[in-house]
C-alpha cells in the first residue's frame, strides 16, 4: 500500500467488491480531508492530478432502475 512520506492512507484496496457506500464511508473515516468522486467506469475524467480527490471507480447496476 501505498503511503506518502507523513504517513497517510492513499490507496484502498480493502475496498475492491466493497458497496459504494462501504468504500465511500470507510475513505472518510480514514481522510476527511479527501473529496471522494463516485465515477462510473468508462466516464471520462479530467487527467489533472488532485491531492485532495479520490475516485472511486463503479461498473455494476446495484439496484433495478426504474421510472419514478
Amino acid at each position: 500500500m501505498s503511503k506518502p512520506c507523513d504517513g497517510a492512507k492513499t490507496e484502498w484496496p480493502e475496498l475492491v467488491g466493497r458497496t459504494i457506500k462501504e468504500a465511500e464511508e470507510k475513505i472518510k473515516a480514514d481522510r476527511p480531508d479527501l473529496k471522494v468522486v463516485i465515477v462510473p467506469v468508462g466516464s471520462v475524467v479530467t487527467q489533472e492530478v488532485d491531492l485532495n480527490r479520490v475516485r472511486v471507480w463503479v461498473d455494476t447496476v446495484a439496484e433495478v432502475p426504474k421510472i419514478g
